[in-house]
């Protein structure tokens, strides 16, 4: 019986860390003014018939705040370098110079910035949702055990605070990533 209070309270804490890190990974993909690598990993390329991520591909590097260069290995996919950026849709114009692709990070708007802080709002609120599901399965995994009412309701405590730990490292990022949205 202990093993499986134990397994469901681990599997609980398993799922929202998950959570937090899926959070993570679609943070990274917010635009917040500065150039980074990160804004070209959504970016797929056609490499002899198959799809493969830029990254496997090319160097991405950022030499300043508003520019990323990418240097494929072979300088025969700069068009599909090309292409695969229009596909991702990510709202760049890249061009070229014969031997790399270059990517000119327009500055944010005012607007650009609020829906950015849009979008993270609502990538943090999927992920409390998302939290808050992990907590409910938890909870019927609780109710389906052979213990005493006593302990079901200290094991839903606990799942309770560990929600709650979650939910506020949510918070956290959120404002993180807001102020860094916000930041000109």
């Amino acid at each position: 019986m202990e093993d499986e209070i134990k397994f469901i309270l681990d599997s609980c804490k398993e799922a929202m860390d998950n959570t937090l890190e899926h959070l993570k990974k679609k943070f990274l993909n917010i635009r917040a003014g500065k150039a980074t690598p990160s804004m070209v990993g959504s970016v797929m390329v056609d490499y002899y018939g198959s799809q493969t991520p830029l990254s496997q591909v090319a160097n991405v590097n950022t030499p300043d705040g508003m520019t990323i260069t990418i240097s494929p290995w072979e300088k025969g996919l700069i068009p599909e370098i090309e292409k695969g950026i229009h596909l991702a849709n990510i709202g760049f114009n890249p061009m070229n110079n014969g031997e790399t692709v270059i990517i000119t990070v327009p500055p944010l708007t005012e607007e650009r910035r609020r829906d950015l802080a849009k979008q993270a709002k609502t990538e943090a609120e999927d992920s409390k949702i998302g939290v808050r599901n992990d907590r409910k399965s938890a909870n019927n995994d609780i109710k389906d055990l052979d213990v005493s009412d006593d302990l079901k309701a200290n094991l839903e405590a606990d799942v309770q605070t560990m929600t709650n730990n979650h939910i506020a490292k949510i918070e956290e990022l959120l404002s993180v990533k807001e102020k860094e949205i916000m930041t000109i």
